[in-house]
């Protein structure tokens, strides 16, 4: 444990250098404050308060931020070290490679949950300046800001393996961004483009619940939607929250990080230095 620790460390001090990864935790304050303002319109007909209302449209910001963060801090995790000829060093220590990537895990993590705490917070503290009753919504943004956390190591994980496999940081950049991609932007595109053609067949009402679970991005949207009950502030595929039940799509967020440090590890393991 002593080894993982000094590994986060080290790993953290690299990652609040990292412009880009400053950039992200400004964009997520800045959104999640223009959101906070956007919703505090009256929500009556929504039958919620305004927290819940402003959870939704969080949800929809973490989904393409969370994730685009995540990739920014570890598609060179590894390929960065190799091209910088430390991956032999680091390797020479007695620290076995799940404990580095762990400890780097824990790092990254750390940094996510800072820009996940800095721009609710603010939407929170908005929120509760124009509506003193939306404390009724702070169950909806304290699930929503520990799921967020979980879909960031999903991501971190999944960077991991792209980086291992890549061995070089340009081509863990280009895989990155197409996994980000093809996740969060192209996948929804896809299933919405498949329920028009299917019209309401298999497809729709077999396939398409499954697939939104595939999905740790989807399975994110469709817990956070369900369990605040703002279903009715939802729009595309975040209106099939109804329909898969609340357990479904919180074993999909709890199980996706898990899986993906295990992708990770396994890539890890055959990287030689």
């Amino acid at each position: 444990m002593i080894r993982i620790l000094s590994t986060a460390r080290t790993e953290f001090r690299i990652a609040l250098r990292n412009r880009w990864v400053a950039i992200a935790m400004v964009l997520m304050a800045v959104f999640s404050l223009v959101l906070a303002l956007a919703g505090s319109a009256p929500t009556g007909g929504l039958g919620v308060d305004r927290l819940s209302v402003t959870v939704a449209s969080l949800t929809s910001l973490s989904v393409y931020l969370i994730p685009l963060l995540a990739l920014l801090m570890s598609f060179d995790a590894i390929a960065g070290e190799t091209e910088r000829g430390t991956l032999p060093l680091l390797l020479a220590y007695p620290i076995a490679r799940w404990e580095i990537l762990t400890g780097k895990l824990f790092a990254h993590l750390a940094i996510l949950a800072l820009a996940v705490l800095l721009g609710h917070g603010l939407a929170a503290a908005v929120t509760f300046w124009s509506d003193p009753t939306a404390v009724n919504g702070l169950s909806a943004l304290w699930r929503l800001s520990w799921s967020s956390v979980l879909l960031g190591a999903t991501f971190l994980g999944a960077g991991y393996a792209l980086s291992a496999l890549s061995r070089r940081p340009s081509g863990a950049a280009g895989l990155a961004i197409g996994l980000w991609l093809g996740l969060v932007v192209l996948y929804d595109l896809a299933l919405l483009s498949a329920i028009v053609a299917d019209n309401g067949g298999w497809f729709t009402t077999d396939a398409f619940p499954v697939a939104l679970l595939a999905n740790p991005a989807d399975a994110f949207r469709l817990f956070n939607l369900t369990a605040s009950g703002a279903t009715a502030a939802a729009a595309g595929v975040g209106g099939a929250a109804d329909a898969i039940p609340l357990w479904q799509s919180l074993a999909s967020v709890l199980l996706w990080p898990l899986a993906a440090l295990a992708l990770a590890i396994a890539a890890f393991r055959k990287v030689t230095p």
